[in-house]
């Protein structure tokens, strides 16, 4: 079985849009979600655990991590 290749018009956005998008976790998927969503003109809130390693790292890519239920 051959692999199907994706493209932007076969995942439309646009219920996404307007809305905010909490991501709960900056680990291997959660920063890589919450930036493609943020490229994509989605507004992210990202939860993460204060003073830890992805805390920062959330940090340092133009993120302010706050709790679950605030983000």
């Amino acid at each position: 079985m051959a692999a199907k290749i994706h493209y932007e018009a076969d995942a439309p956005i646009d219920a996404l849009r307007g809305k905010k998008v909490a991501v709960i976790g900056y680990g291997s998927q959660g920063h890589a979600h919450s930036q493609n969503l943020r490229d994509s003109g989605i507004e992210v809130g990202v939860a993460e655990l204060k003073g830890t390693p992805n805390y920062q790292l959330a940090m340092e890519h133009g993120f302010t991590p706050t709790d679950i239920k605030t983000a």
